[in-house]
C-alpha cells in the first residue's frame, strides 16, 4: 500500500508472537475469511453492537467495510485504529483502539475480537499488551479504557492481567435485551506495574500527526 500517501499503512506493532497492522487489501481479506469462521459461542453475544449476528458472509462483509471506513473517515481528532493480528504470519483476529480529541484527553479505548479456533492460548493477553504499550509508550497516552460484558470472563481476565481496574457499570440494549458491561481502566503506573510483555513500535514518526500529535 502506498504508504507516502497514507503513513499507518508503514506503522507495525511487534510482540514476541505477534505482529499487528494496518492491513492492505489482501490481509483485509484474511481478516474477514477468519471473521467469517466464527468469533464466539452462537448461542452467546459478546459485544454491545451484535456485529456477528449475520452469518458467515455478513461478518466477512461487515469487517472488511469496518476497516475501510475507519481509514475513509479518519481526523486527528476522532480516529479509530484498526490492525490486523498475525501469529506467525497467519491473521488471527483485529486490534482496534480509538480516540477523541486524544491531543487533548490523553485517553484511548480498545477494543478486539480474535477467531475461535486461536483463541485459548494467550494470544488475546498479547495484543492488548501490544496495543496499550503503543497507547502509552508510543503515543503518550495518560488512561486506556475498556469494557465487557459483566459475564465475559475471557476478556475481563485479559484486562485484568494487564493492569485494568473496574471503573463502573454501563447498560447497554443488545438483541432487544438489557446487558451489563464492566467498564474498565488503565492508568500509565498500573501499565508500567504489570507490563511483562516485550513490544517494539515501527514507523510511528510519519503518522504523529494523523493522531493529533
Amino acid at each position: 500500500m502506498a504508504a507516502h500517501i497514507w503513513p499507518l499503512y508503514g506503522l507495525r506493532i511487534t510482540t514476541p508472537r505477534l505482529e499487528l497492522l494496518l492491513p492492505d487489501v489482501e490481509l483485509l481479506g484474511a481478516l474477514a475469511d477468519v471473521a467469517a469462521e466464527g468469533v464466539h459461542d452462537p448461542a452467546e453475544m459478546p459485544f454491545s453492537v451484535p456485529w456477528t449476528d449475520g452469518g458467515p458472509e455478513a461478518r466477512a462483509r461487515g469487517t472488511f467495510q469496518h476497516v475501510l471506513r475507519t481509514v475513509a473517515e479518519w481526523r486527528p481528532d476522532d480516529w479509530t485504529l484498526s490492525l490486523a493480528v498475525l501469529s506467525e504470519g497467519q491473521v488471527v483476529g483485529r486490534q482496534d483502539v480509538s480516540a477523541q480529541d486524544f491531543a487533548v484527553t490523553r485517553e484511548a479505548t480498545s477494543g478486539s475480537w480474535l477467531g475461535s479456533v486461536h483463541q485459548g492460548n494467550g494470544i488475546g493477553t498479547e495484543m492488548r499488551a501490544a496495543v496499550t504499550h503503543f497507547a502509552f509508550a508510543g503515543l503518550g497516552a495518560r488512561w486506556m479504557t475498556s469494557a465487557a460484558m459483566t459475564d465475559n470472563r475471557r476478556s475481563l481476565g485479559v484486562s485484568r492481567r494487564i493492569g485494568y481496574r473496574d471503573d463502573g457499570l454501563t447498560t447497554a440494549s443488545v438483541r432487544g435485551q438489557a446487558r451489563v458491561l464492566q467498564r474498565l481502566r488503565l492508568d500509565r503506573a498500573d501499565w508500567e506495574a504489570r507490563r511483562t510483555v516485550p513490544v517494539e513500535v515501527h514507523g510511528l514518526e510519519p503518522c504523529r500527526a494523523l493522531f493529533g500529535l
